[in-house]
Parts: C-alpha cells; sequence; structure tokens
C-alpha cells in the first residue's frame, strides 16, 4: 500500500489550496482517512478526518476553513484548505488505515 500526498506550497495569507492524498494497491478503500499536519517543534496533530460513511470531522483549528473529501473510487482523498493563516503552515500527513503517505509542506506567508 502506498499512499501519496501532493498539492502543497507556498500561499499568502487569506489563500487557498487543495491537498490531494491517493491510494495505491489497495484492493478496498479505507474505513477512514485523515489528514495530520506538524508545524516545526510542535506534534503532529490530526487536523481532519473522513469515514467511509463520508462523515467527517475537523479540529477546533480549522473548522469552517477545510474541507476534507473523497472521490467516488474512495481512493483519492482531498482537503481544502481556504482563509490560510501563516499558523496553517506546516508538513501535512495522509493516513488511511496504519499507513501514512509522505508529507507535503504548506507554507502560509504573512
Amino acid at each position: 500500500v502506498q499512499l501519496q500526498a501532493s498539492g502543497g506550497g507556498l500561499v499568502q495569507a487569506g489563500g487557498s489550496l487543495r491537498l490531494s492524498c491517493t491510494a495505491y494497491f489497495i484492493s478496498r478503500s479505507f474505513n477512514a482517512v485523515a489528514w495530520y499536519r506538524q508545524a516545526p517543534g510542535k506534534e503532529r496533530e490530526e487536523v481532519a478526518k473522513i469515514t467511509s460513511g463520508s462523515v467527517t470531522s475537523y479540529a477546533d483549528s480549522v473548522r469552517g476553513r477545510f474541507t476534507i473529501s473523497r472521490d467516488n473510487a474512495g481512493k483519492t482523498w482531498y482537503l481544502q484548505m481556504n482563509s490560510l493563516k501563516p499558523e496553517d503552515t506546516a508538513v501535512y500527513y495522509c493516513k488511511g488505515g496504519s499507513f501514512w503517505g509522505r508529507g507535503t509542506l504548506v507554507t502560509v506567508s504573512s
């Protein structure tokens, strides 16, 4: 199983980015997929999660600004990030089951 995250980059505060996480070599979709982030000097934290039944949950710090979704095939998940703030700067990771994707860096300039 491989998870590949992409879509990170440099954006100004107030801007938007969409991250993607694609799963390879899976026979069926995960029961849940989550996006995590880790800022320099801080612990990794969960920011959003979506279940196979499309139930979503968000960290308080991103609720109302971030939206997690998935495609119909259940092999690609997205994190739409709007109204980005400098404190959103971090390496973002996706996790499906017990598998982690390689992180993608998001940098928000003030």
